[in-house]
């Protein structure tokens, strides 16, 4: 079924509705979130905690789900608290959370990364930001050289905050910049000109905070291509570090106030395609090393290198260059993840606290991997951040189920591997679907590929 094509890589990718409109799971983790179960015990996470390796790798991720106003195009598990005791009472369950994980770690760990997302962790006061900090120095084995970063909303970045999470320890930061235009700003109830992006990033870099990575996005209301190539044009002229381009999932039956966006104004599927690719073209051309299918790096970034050294993994933040073997999820939504499985949180804010309080613990749901899914998990990881796979890991019926994109010039077979050509990348999510036993398309449960 599969034969070596000519030169498939020199192929401009192009739009294939089938593939596009797919909605297919994302792959950050295997099997995917939507197969997660209630089942899950305490002393489930113990015995895993048990059987990990000698001096694990530890990743640590803190959600803060609160934003001071709702973005319409957000697909994020936050809220807008209507008062400050509700920040800090979720706070004081955060702190604690911290304290008992940690002390269930094994005792010669090592934390290597710490991702603080949400929401907007800006919501936090440069106090309260400092406590968790040093909570983390405290309660962690936390390596001297360890990566700290925070996802920032450029609106609430200050210069109080700044030095805070320098005191702490932070070297990177992620701030969404999504649109530059002020129509489209507008429209999804985000307006933030380019002026404030660029205030905050100096205030950052000032303070200490070389590492800036930015978010833009496509398949927004009243986009066009020449505003995504302003806009990824614009964050390649501030420097960014890194820079990932999103596209806009549209699901107002799942995110009730996804309902504000004016529909008639959201491109079409042909036109999104259009949108993604422009927006890669723009970075390329800037200087950006194309890392998977949706994120972009400088040559000299360590995720590039990371790249080129074959290193390159892929979890709930994205591709990632973090070699972990413990990933910790706290706070509310957050998911845990170990060799054996995964373990969630309870998504509400208060109802997390509630549960921290009452029983010690918010895990709500989760899955524990077989020694097939992890063997699925890792051909699918394989294939997403390397675009290739062993041919001889192939069976029969999934050399049928790829025969479709290898006639479309999206895979090709070199050498006893199959290989993600250039026109294939924006599929690679539909290509690893077939890999995916557990995979089937369901309206509602997936984004759509492009």
């Amino acid at each position: 079924m599969l034969t070596r094509a000519k030169s498939n890589d020199l192929i401009a990718p192009k739009f294939l509705p089938q593939y596009a409109q797919e909605a297919v799971p994302r792959y950050t983790s295997y099997p995917p979130a939507t197969g997660f179960r209630d089942d899950l015990t305490e002393e489930d996470w113990a015995r895993w905690m048990k059987n990990s390796c000698a001096a694990p790798k530890v990743s640590l991720y803190l959600h803060i789900p609160f934003c001071k106003s709702m973005c319409w195009y957000c697909g994020c598990n936050t809220t807008i608290p209507n008062r400050r005791d509700r920040i800090e009472r979720y706070l004081k369950a955060l702190h604690q959370e911290l304290q008992d994980r940690a002390a269930e770690l094994p005792a010669d760990h090592v934390v290597e990364h710490v991702h603080f997302g949400g929401g907007s962790p800006d919501m936090l006061t440069p106090q309260e930001a400092r406590s968790l900090l040093l909570a983390i120095h405290q309660h962690l084995n936390l390596s001297t050289n360890a990566e700290i970063a925070f996802e920032l909303d450029p609106r609430g970045v200050t210069q109080e905050l700044a030095d805070a999470l320098v005191e702490g320890g932070c070297n990177r930061v992620s701030l969404g910049v999504q649109d530059i235009s002020p129509d489209v700003q507008k429209l999804i109830h985000r307006v933030q000109p380019l002026s404030q992006v660029e205030a905050a990033i100096d205030i950052l870099r000032t303070a200490g905070i070389s590492a800036v990575n930015l978010d833009i996005m496509y398949g927004l209301p009243a986009q066009t291509i020449e505003r995504v190539q302003e806009t990824a044009k614009a964050v390649a002229d501030l420097n960014a570090d890194r820079v990932a381009v999103f596209g806009y999932a549209h699901v107002p039956w799942f995110k009730k106030h996804q309902k504000a966006i004016p529909e008639d104004q959201l491109p079409g599927p042909e036109a999104r395609f259009a949108q993604m690719l422009a927006a890669a073209s723009t970075l390329t051309q800037s200087g950006y090393s194309a890392i998977g299918f949706d994120h972009f790096a400088r040559p000299d970034d360590a995720m590039s290198q990371a790249v080129k050294e074959g290193r390159l993994r892929r979890n709930f933040q994205g591709f990632t260059d973090d070699d972990y073997d413990i990933l910790l999820g706290l706070g509310a939504s957050a998911i845990s993840e170990t060799a054996q499985g995964y373990a969630q949180n309870q998504p509400d804010p208060a109802r997390y606290g509630e549960a921290i309080r009452e029983r010690g613990s918010a895990m709500c749901r989760g899955l524990e991997r077989t020694p097939k899914d992890r063997a699925i998990a890792a051909r699918i990881e394989t294939l997403m951040c390397r675009d290739e796979i062993e041919l001889a890991e192939l069976s029969k019926a999934e050399r049928a189920a790829l025969a479709p994109f290898a006639r479309e010039g999206l895979i090709e077979v070199f050498d006893d591997r199959l290989y993600v050509t250039k026109a294939g990348r924006p599929y690679t999510r539909n290509i690893a679907a077939r890999l995916d036993p557990r995979f089937a398309e369901t309206e509602g449960r997936h984004s759509r590929a492009v």
